[in-house]
């Protein structure tokens, strides 16, 4: 088969998939629906302070396997919802910081520099204009290079990287992010460390129980769901609730200026722009296709790019950054919305998750089955049809039509999201640990689960206390069963030798790199 005969049948499992409904005689597939249920759903819950697109993802990922069940056809319906609470989440999460200066994420805190002063300016309607205009741009730039660059990358690791080189790949992801996430080196590594303990606890791949201390409810290893929901979501569940008892008497509502001027962004206006988006969306796309950056170091460098760009060319007596102009919000929009469709960049060449709307993207296809992320899915074959390959093109479609929303609706839903910021916290955080229990409970079916989940929460709330990020542990408990699968298969192959990494020049050079990494991320955290 050749590439175009993939493509087309990776479209065709999007829109000929099961058929729900018929809008004036065009048939809706299943896939098309979920897609832009889930892009509505993740604007709503980007636009309310205290939720992100990844718990969003994280609560619907076990109630969309248990309502599809677990069979291959599944895939598709359940990632295209996810892509689409992805794409809506970054969108919807400008909605509080231009009209309430309340961030639900650091990156967003970058955006109410110059969008709440818009907003105050009576300006709020073209701030959001401009924040719409900006991360469709930039999202839409990173899913291109997403779609040249991730075949091309996994290709060339299939050929070049073996059994030992891909041990020292992945040991170099696990530095990375240990060195570049959770504020310091010896906290990313302490994260990255407990991650792999949970993950080495049960069966492993010598068959009999590890680290079970001879209990029965130990000896399986903890289920993926109760590690990765209880760290990431009820561990920010719990503290949020502890932010609300110490801020139980913190002052009401801000009032929103009333609307002053045209609203409307006019194509002289967006000529001006342009050259901010797509410096911003460059950066952010670049920054994305490394594993564990994230989208907040990619909106300072686009803000503060920006910055320079702007004050080189404005006017004495014209606002500058920070003072609510357009292009300070289109910059660090831009750059933010880039890092979506690049993070999945190595997660579908290399199998390695940059960020955790990525990890539930991964978890989706391992409990689903059909996609294995890593270079595998695409080999291209001629004599028959390799079935992840057409997974991952019909994965591209969703985030086309996930963009193709973004265009023509999502501007017009994101300014009606005003209302979200009005739900009460109070409210909100107990619905999201009563909904969270239940969707690993309805997954796992036994009460254990619930246990774990509470304790892995606990856990994710100590490291929040203690600065430490809990994204290497989600990072390293996922990676950490592939990790020792790749480094005993390659043990084997080379005869037993116990300095395999360093038998291979580039294994040895990720070694090498992985230890450079390290230090540097010692030396920056010193200075």
């Amino acid at each position: 088969m050749e590439v175009f005969d993939y493509i087309r049948l990776g479209i065709l499992a999007v829109f000929q998939g099961p058929e729900v409904l018929s809008v004036f005689g065009i048939s809706i597939s299943i896939t098309v629906l979920m897609i832009v249920a889930g892009f509505l759903l993740g604007i709503a819950v980007g636009a309310t302070p205290g939720l992100a697109g990844p718990m969003a993802m994280a609560i619907s990922l076990p109630i969309l396997i248990s309502a599809f069940g677990y069979h291959t056809d599944a895939l598709l319906p359940v990632m295209g919802f996810l892509i689409g609470i992805m794409k809506g989440a970054t969108v919807g999460g400008a909605v509080p910081a231009i009209l309430f200066n309340t961030p639900g994420t650091p990156d967003a805190f970058i955006t109410t520099l110059d969008g709440y002063p818009m907003a105050q300016k009576g300006q709020a309607k073209k701030a959001l204009r401009v924040a719409h205009l900006s991360s469709a741009s930039g999202d839409t730039f990173s899913d291109l290079v997403l779609f040249v660059c991730a075949p091309f990358l996994a290709i060339v690791v299939e050929r070049f990287l073996d059994l030992p080189e891909k041990t020292g790949l992945i040991i170099l992801s696990l530095s990375f992010i240990a060195a570049v996430i959770g504020g310091s080196v010896a906290k990313g590594l302490i994260s990255t460390g407990l991650g792999l303990l949970a993950v080495y606890i049960g069966t492993g791949e010598d068959f009999y129980p590890r680290l079970s201390m001879d209990t029965q409810e130990l000896s399986q290893g903890f289920p993926i769901t109760t590690s990765v929901l209880g760290v990431l979501i009820i561990g920010a569940v719990f503290m949020g609730l502890e932010e609300l008892w110490s801020q139980k008497h913190q002052s009401g509502k801000i009032e929103q200026a009333k609307d002053r001027g045209d609203q409307r962004l006019r194509w002289p206006e967006i000529k001006r722009l342009l050259p901010f988006i797509g410096r911003s969306a460059v950066i952010g796309t670049a920054i994305g296709a490394l594993p564990g950056i994230g989208s907040t170091l990619a909106a300072t460098l686009g803000h503060t790019l920006g910055k320079s760009t702007y004050d080189k060319k404005k006017a004495k007596d014209a606002p500058g950054f920070g003072e609510g102009v357009p292009e300070g919000v289109a910059a660090t929009e831009a750059a933010n919305s880039s890092v979506s469709g690049a993070n999945l960049i190595p997660v579908l060449s290399l199998g390695i998750p940059g960020n955790a709307a990525a990890v539930f993207l991964i978890l989706a296809a391992e409990s689903l089955g059909g996609l294995n992320p890593g270079p595998s899915v695409f080999r291209f074959t001629t004599d028959s049809v390799n079935p992840e390959l057409v997974a991952v093109f019909g994965l591209f479609t969703c985030m086309v039509i996930a963009n193709l929303c973004n265009w023509t609706i999502g501007g017009v839903f994101m300014r009606t999201m005003g209302v979200m910021i009005r739900i009460p916290k109070q409210l909100l955080l107990p619905s999201v640990l009563l909904v969270t229990l239940t969707a690993i409970y309805v997954q796992e079916t036994r009460i254990e689960a619930l246990w774990f989940a509470l304790g892995f929460g606990v856990l994710g709330y100590l490291m929040r206390k203690l600065g430490i990020s809990p994204l290497p542990f989600v990072i390293a408990f996922i990676l950490g069963g592939k990790l020792e699968e790749t480094a005993r298969q390659a043990f084997s192959a080379t005869g037993n030798d116990p300095f395999f990494l360093f038998t291979s020049p580039i294994a040895a050079a990720f070694i090498v790199m992985s230890i450079a990494v390290i230090v540097w991320g010692a030396r920056r955290g010193a200075k």
